[in-house]
């Protein structure tokens, strides 16, 4: 097994666009010849698009693009960007009338980082595209990860800053990768050490600690959004139990995870011939879902919060 880029998964693009001074971005991935989809909604407050239509057994099989967006709510928005982008490139499910992008989506809350009137747009959403043509995808606190912060439970001031991340591995001809924007209400971990969540004293507090002392979960803006990529052959139903798996990604790297302030959200996207027992393609998405989340936070560029490499440089 070798680590790649995730921009060697061929049949898939990858691009951000963000607005610093505002401090939000989304992340597009487009495969331009369809990808099979499957999707995982475990957050207690998730804000979704076009979900239901990656059901088992609902009518599309396959989608053109998935939009990963800060912005809450309003950020969802930037998906109407990607289909104008995409149908402009004639791509989409042909009715018959109309080519119709299938675009589904995930938002992070990110309001309260720096500017809350200043949204992904659809504008936004087209940039991202352009973008990705461009092939200039970047880890760091960029696209989605823009405004992502994680370790919330002493207060927004008390987190840190995080990003957008990715990993991939290949082993043979199999190529799986996950490409996740970190916003967690919990405390982030590699192994047994906390690498980044609410600080105190300059420190990485465990969020579980101060929950079982009885402090509350009460700031509601967090939730991490990914998606993996593969060139594995996968049906609907396959690729559905693949984004369920990588959960454990998730719950490895960060604790407490699916929360009831968190709206964590896993898409999968395959596009190939490779044949791959799913036991062995779950396993490792797993494993470069929680790579993906140790290289957002990690890669997390400085803003008005501590940054996992300011912390260690200052040790």
């Amino acid at each position: 097994m070798k680590t790649i880029s995730i921009n060697e998964i061929e049949a898939f693009l990858i691009g951000n666009s963000e607005d610093q001074d505002g401090g939000t971005g989304c992340t597009v991935i487009i495969a331009e010849e369809g990808a099979v989809p499957g999707v995982d909604v475990r957050g207690g407050a998730p804000g979704t698009r076009e979900t239901d239509l990656i059901r088992s057994e609902e009518m599309i099989q396959e989608i053109n693009a998935v939009l990963l967006s800060g912005g809450s709510a309003f950020g969802l928005d930037a998906a109407s960007g990607v289909m104008k982008y995409l149908e402009e490139k004639g791509l989409g499910f042909d009715t018959g009338f109309a080519k119709v992008p299938i675009v589904p989506a995930a938002v992070l809350f990110d309001l309260g980082y720096k500017n809350p009137s200043r949204r992904p747009d659809r504008e936004m959403g087209y940039e991202a595209c352009t973008n990705a043509y461009m092939k200039n995808y970047k880890d760091g606190s960029y696209g989605a990860g823009t405004g992502a912060t994680v370790g919330k439970i002493l207060g927004p001031q008390s987190s840190m800053k995080s990003g957008i991340g990715s990993y991939a591995v290949e082993i043979g001809t199999l190529k799986v990768g996950a490409i996740v924007a970190v916003n967690a209400f919990g405390t982030i971990y590699e192994g047994d050490k906390a690498v980044a969540g609410p600080l105190k004293d300059q420190e990485v507090q465990s969020t579980e600690s101060y929950l079982y002392q009885g402090l509350e979960a009460s700031f509601r803006g967090n939730t991490t959004i990914g998606c993996i990529l593969t060139n594995a052959k996968l049906d609907k139903s396959q690729a559905n139990k693949i984004a369920t798996m990588s959960h454990d990604g998730y719950a490895r790297a960060i604790r407490p995870v699916h929360t009831m302030v968190d709206g964590d959200t896993i898409f999968v996207m395959a596009k190939g011939e490779e044949i791959c027992d799913l036991n062995i393609l779950g396993s490792l998405s797993a494993m470069v879902m929680e790579k993906a989340i140790h290289v957002a936070v990690k890669s997390a560029t400085c803003g008005i919060l501590e940054t996992f490499s300011n912390l260690n440089v200052a040790q």
